[in-house]
């Protein structure tokens, strides 16, 4: 039975990333330390250069052990893309830190007061 709850759970994220590639998140990024990309691509994005648009976690229903992250990716120059991870304790830690700085750089780009003109 634990089989049936993995495979309801994938479809979710399978209908999840189906859903986003509709709307225009056809990268499949990945996550290095070098920074975000995706294969085929030349390119390797920094943190501040990238804004997690959405996030959908998925939690295993008999194992706290099946949880997974699907996040809804943009960078700078407009390439759109997902990127999902195991979430929790299983994750890699430069995965983690990546995306964690990402966090905090959007929190602080939200909380910015416009600047008064002088």
């Amino acid at each position: 039975m634990a089989n049936e709850n993995l495979i309801d759970n994938m479809t979710t994220l399978l209908s999840c990333l189906k859903k986003a590639k509709e709307k225009g998140f056809n990268r499949d990024f990945t996550i290095t330390e070098h920074g975000l990309s995706w294969m085929g691509g030349n390119q390797f994005y920094r943190p501040e250069e990238i804004a997690i648009v959405d996030f959908f976690r998925y939690e295993g229903k008999s194992d706290p052990d099946e949880n997974a992250i699907l996040y809804l990716m943009e960078t700078k120059d407009g390439n759109k893309g997902t990127f999902s991870c195991t979430f929790g304790i299983y994750t890699e830690p430069v995965i983690t830190e990546f995306v964690l700085q990402i966090e905090e750089i959007m929190k602080k780009k939200s909380g910015e007061q416009p600047k008064e003109e002088g």
